[in-house]
């Protein structure tokens, strides 16, 4: 029942109708009720290894007390997410010849291990920060597949009409994960810098450590659960495919690299995905940082930081299901989330500048342009991946977004790397976020897009 890894045959296309003849071969496609069980699934690995990678970032005044991090050592647990993203190659690779089954269960047992190591109770610190550094790399290395393989799986296993919102569930799940963490952590762990004197007083060192260690056990708990459910039930595909597009002939492994790399026009619009999902990802890594010269407390920085992903998460499924329903819009729609991106994170830079610019800097102008740029960029990752998908088709999906989810970890590992060296003033990295934004919305604008694979499942009959 899914246990067994996928066979030489069943990584072959389902149909391969030749150029010729492809509008007189009939498709026998068929949309099975379980693709809401294997997405489940699927999404729920993306929700864990996001908010173990996001672990660090909401509570660095806690980690700070409890085990003497300093910010770079914050910005370092951050950093292992992408580099986690150095063996990309080999993930897709996996993803293209054997499956996405085997891809996911190996991405699975890394974040297993890596939970298991980080939540050793050793009492000894420094190789205790040894072991979380560990734990934090295993599970930046289930990132290639858990942020890029959502439009393999939609496009594998739902049919054109569900595809986008299918995808924008898989992708945005990662993005939730961190936004949970946003929660969980100033939630369950106590800041230092509590305004209540007796309550600061009553967590100790030793208090805010345990705490910490409550919570990465029952993080270890959940990716154990996930795991069995992934080994006991996760097909590759189904018996059927469910559109003309998810039968048809696909590139070789050697061939899509090749034909990546040398299309203008995906470079282009590559680049237009990574930098500003990039350089938010470092950002909101070290959100509690960029908000403390502000005077917003840890567990306020936490609140900004998730309601911006959820925004995110809620109105990218919406602008999925849109996109859905008014085909061949997609590059309207990036304008429109990147015009928003951009006017949104001048208004927050130029807010953390008050006095420069003597412009209000209220909490709730915080929150509203801080929220607002999380909403529009986050919101933008399933569009952008469909439009890569229909710009370089018949390249297969899990190689493209592996190809653009390394680019935009890249950009947060330098973004990142920087930060190591340069943590004592960070205006700098608000400006990264709106010049990344300004960049991108020029990009989409001189982009010229097409539409290979929406032509195939409309026009050839089925």
């Amino acid at each position: 029942m899914g246990a067994a890894s996928s066979t030489g045959g069943e990584r072959e296309p389902l149909l391969v109708p030749s150029h010729a003849d492809t509008n007189n071969v009939p498709v026998n496609s068929r949309v099975y009720g379980r693709r809401w069980l294997v997405l489940t699934l699927f999404s729920l690995m993306g929700f864990m290894q996001g908010m173990v990678w996001n672990f660090w970032g909401p509570i660095q005044n806690s980690a700070a007390r409890a085990y003497g991090f300093t910010k770079s050592d914050i910005a370092a647990l951050v950093l292992w997410g992408p580099v986690g993203f150095i063996p990309w190659l080999l993930f897709i690779w996996l993803m293209d010849k054997k499956g996405l089954r085997v891809s996911l269960l190996l991405s699975a047992f890394f974040m297993l291990l890596g939970a298991a190591l980080r939540s050793i109770p050793l009492t000894e610190q420094p190789l205790r920060r040894w072991l979380i550094h560990g734990g934090q790399l295993l599970n930046g290395l289930a990132g290639p597949t858990t942020m890029s393989a959502g439009p393999l799986l939609s496009t594998t296993w739902f049919g054109p009409d569900q595809r986008a919102t299918a995808t924008a569930i898989a992708s945005l799940f990662c993005y939730l994960g961190g936004a949970a963490s946003f929660v969980v952590g100033p939630l369950l762990v106590p800041a230092p810098n509590d305004t209540q004197a007796e309550t600061a007083a009553t967590f100790s060192n030793s208090n805010i450590r345990d705490r910490i260690q409550l919570v990465m056990y029952a993080e270890l708990g959940v990716i154990a659960v996930l795991f069995a459910a992934v080994l006991l039930y996760f097909p590759s595909r189904p018996p059927l495919p469910p559109s003309v597009a998810a039968a048809s002939q696909r590139l070789s492994y050697r061939s899509s690299i090749c034909r990546l790399l040398s299309n203008v026009r995906f470079l282009m619009i590559a680049l237009a995905y990574a930098v500003p999902t990039g350089v938010i990802a470092g950002w909101s890594g070290v959100l509690d940082m960029v908000l403390t010269p502000a005077k917003v407390s840890q567990v306020d920085a936490g609140w900004i930081g998730f309601w911006s992903i959820i925004g995110g998460c809620v109105f990218g499924v919406a602008m999925a299901r849109f996109a859905d329903s008014i085909r061949g819009m997609l590059k309207l729609i990036l304008v429109l989330m990147l015009a928003g991106a951009s006017i949104s994170s001048t208004w927050f830079t130029l807010t953390c500048l008050s006095r420069v610019t003597h412009l209000p800097a209220t909490a709730a102008i915080l929150y509203t342009s801080c929220i607002l740029v999380g909403i529009f960029i986050n919101s933008s990752v399933p569009i952008f991946f469909e439009l890569f998908i229909e710009t370089v088709y018949p390249v297969p999906e899990g190689i493209t977004c592996g190809v653009v989810t390394f680019l935009g970890n890249l950009v947060t590992g330098l973004l990142l790397f920087f930060l190591t060296f340069y943590c004592t003033e960070l205006s700098w990295l608000n400006w990264c976020l709106t010049g990344s934004c300004l960049f991108s919305l020029v990009l989409i604008l001189f982009f010229r897009e097409s539409y290979d694979r929406l032509y195939l499942d409309v026009f050839v009959s089925v």
